[in-house]
C-alpha cells in the first residue's frame, strides 16, 4: 500500500465512523449493543474530532511524500490508531466493555500497522 492510499482509507474509515457518530448513533448503540451515551455531546464531540481527522488527511493525500504530509500520517496512524487499538483491548479486559468494541481494536490497529508499513517502505525507496 502506497502513503497516498493509506491516507484515503484512513480519512474514508475515520469520516465514516464520524458521519455515524453524529447522524447514526442509534445504529451504532444497536448494532454493538450499547446504551445510547449519555450526555449525548460526548459523542457529538467524538464525531466532529473524527471528521477532522478524515478531513486532514487531504495533506497526506494530495502531499504524500511532503514532510507535513508524512508527519499527520506518523501521528494519526501508528501514534493515534496503534493507541487507540490498545485501549480498546486494555479497555476491554480492565473495564469489561463489550467484546463487540474489539472491531474498533481490530480496525484501528489494522489501520496503524498499514500506515506504518507504507511510512517505513517508502521513506526506503526515497533514500536510495
Amino acid at each position: 500500500m502506497t502513503v497516498r492510499a493509506a491516507a484515503a482509507v484512513s480519512a474514508i474509515y475515520d469520516a465514516l465512523v464520524g458521519v455515524l457518530l453524529l447522524a447514526g448513533r442509534p445504529l451504532l448503540a444497536s448494532v454493538f449493543g450499547v446504551a445510547l451515551p449519555t450526555p449525548p455531546i460526548h459523542a457529538d464531540l467524538n464525531g466532529l474530532f473524527l471528521l477532522s481527522v478524515a478531513a486532514g488527511y487531504v495533506i497526506p493525500y494530495g502531499e504524500p511524500e511532503s514532510r507535513g504530509g508524512r508527519m499527520y500520517l506518523w501521528v494519526m496512524g501508528p501514534v493515534l490508531k496503534g493507541a487507540g487499538a490498545l485501549t480498546f483491548v486494555l479497555d476491554f479486559y480492565v473495564r469489561h466493555s463489550p467484546r463487540s468494541f474489539l472491531l474498533f481494536a481490530v480496525s484501528d490497529g489494522t489501520l496503524a500497522l498499514v500506515t506504518l508499513w507504507a511510512l517505513t517502505r517508502s521513506a526506503g525507496r526515497t533514500r536510495r
